[in-house]
């Protein structure tokens, strides 16, 4: 398709102008807001504490790699039918395809742990008692919920949980923020080299490009093509204008929501733990818990929620994507909208991802070191299968006609090699 961009445009208006918005938007919106997991808030709470508004920019420079990374995902699912997983079964050698699916394996399980954990902790601050019960409570809630409701209503149930992040949209309003200040150093950033700043940014760029939300999105893209019994855009190329004008628009929107909470999460701390001193924060519930005697019982709140809302959302997006990614390399039977009887592999594999994950919270491993090893894992897995999802989208015989346009790919490997350099930052760090 050599006139990709043009005619995506021209689609993308005739179907925002003849469809609801929120018809359009689905897995694109879903994987954007699991990317504000738990995890992630505390990335960004800790970026704002410890440096104010200094890197606030980084958002708005990762959003147009992290929106059109996640577009050449969900490209390669709705044009081949099949998710990242089957596709290098498929093409490519298979120990590429197992150590991929290793590595992900690990890095999910254990940023599993740590997202129940937080996801515990917020609502022990909340209500109070152990938070144990919570965080086994939150794990068995999130596998009933992936096992028994079908996926038309588990992809509703997780749209409405995009809304937690609003959660971040109130605490911004709720708190005195210098907002020429925010936005001037948001827009015409100060570039400061040394260690600290460079770890945070590599800790940024690898929160918001994660490796799991590639396979989820490409994956759910299939369950969509599926739900709406539409074929792959290879088979029906001729389909391809209005389908990838929906998977465009709608994770450009999910992207950019996604980074705008993330941009307001850093404003927000900002504005009062770095306002007020407080510049070491190691986990979101730790923010929620700082926010208290400085912005209020409600802002205190509000945080915790959006942390369990997030939560809720991210961890079945975290098991979902290790249970495509381990089926299709085996080629067993996967998919939400499988009943378990049909797929129990499936289903056994997000059970035992959450459960081992869970079993990280009570075995003494230190969960900021967890989380520090799971982003080592994703950055060194993200650059590498970045550029072989790349290889796979502009690759005629997989894709067809439909290969990227040159635009596409240009932004495609410039984030590529901005992953690798924050890698190899990461490692040197």
């Amino acid at each position: 398709m050599t006139a990709d961009a043009d005619v995506k445009v021209e689609a993308a208006s005739q179907l925002l102008a003849s469809q609801s918005i929120l018809k359009v938007l689905g897995p694109g919106l879903i994987t954007g807001a699991a990317d504000d997991d738990p995890s992630g808030i505390a990335t960004y709470s800790q970026v704002g504490a410890q440096f104010g508004y200094g890197l606030a920019w980084v958002m708005l420079f990762s959003y147009p790699l992290m929106a059109v990374t996640q577009a050449i995902s969900g490209r390669i699912g709705c044009v081949t039918g099949r998710g990242i997983a089957q596709n290098l079964r498929r093409h490519y050698p298979r120990w590429l395809l197992q150590g991929v699916v290793l590595l992900l394996l690990i890095a999910n399980v254990v940023n599993l742990g740590a997202d129940l954990g937080a996801m515990g902790a917020a609502l022990q601050l909340i209500i109070g008692g152990s938070e144990i019960p919570y965080i086994v409570g939150f794990a068995v809630l999130c596998v009933l919920l992936e096992a028994f409701l079908s996926y038309r209503q588990y992809a509703t149930v997780l749209k409405w949980l995009t809304l937690s992040l609003f959660a971040y949209v109130a605490v911004l309003f709720a708190v005195a923020v210098p907002w020429r200040e925010a936005l001037t150093r948001t827009f015409l950033p100060t570039i400061v080299l040394d260690a600290p700043h460079a770890t945070a940014l590599v800790a940024l760029l690898g929160t918001t490009i994660s490796p799991y939300l590639f396979f989820w999105q490409a994956s759910q893209e299939v369950e969509e093509q599926l739900r709406r019994t539409v074929k792959p855009l290879y088979v029906t190329p001729s389909q391809s204008g209005s389908e990838l004008a929906r998977m465009t628009t709608d994770t450009w929107v999910g992207m950019g929501y996604s980074n705008l909470i993330s941009l307001f999460i850093i404003i927000a701390t900002a504005a009062t733990l770095h306002a007020s001193g407080i510049t070491d924060i190691q986990s979101s519930s730790q923010a929620a818990e700082a926010l208290r005697p400085i912005a209020g019982v409600f802002t205190f709140a509000v945080f915790a929620c959006g942390v369990i809302g997030t939560g809720l959302l991210a961890v079945p997006v975290l098991a979902g994507s290790a249970a495509y990614a381990v089926c299709e390399c085996f080629d067993w039977i996967e998919g939400l909208d499988h009943k378990l009887k049909d797929a129990r592999a499936f289903y056994t594999i997000i059970t035992l991802a959450t459960l081992i994950g869970l079993s990280l919270n009570f075995i003494g491993i230190d969960p900021i070191k967890a989380l520090y090893w799971s982003a080592v894992l994703n950055g060194v897995l993200a650059a590498p299968l970045m550029a072989t999802m790349l290889l796979i989208a502009t690759n005629p015989r997989i894709m067809g006609t439909l290969i990227l346009g040159p635009a596409m790919q240009i932004v495609g490997w410039l984030a590529t090699a901005v992953m690798l350099l924050a890698t190899i930052g990461l490692l040197v760090l």
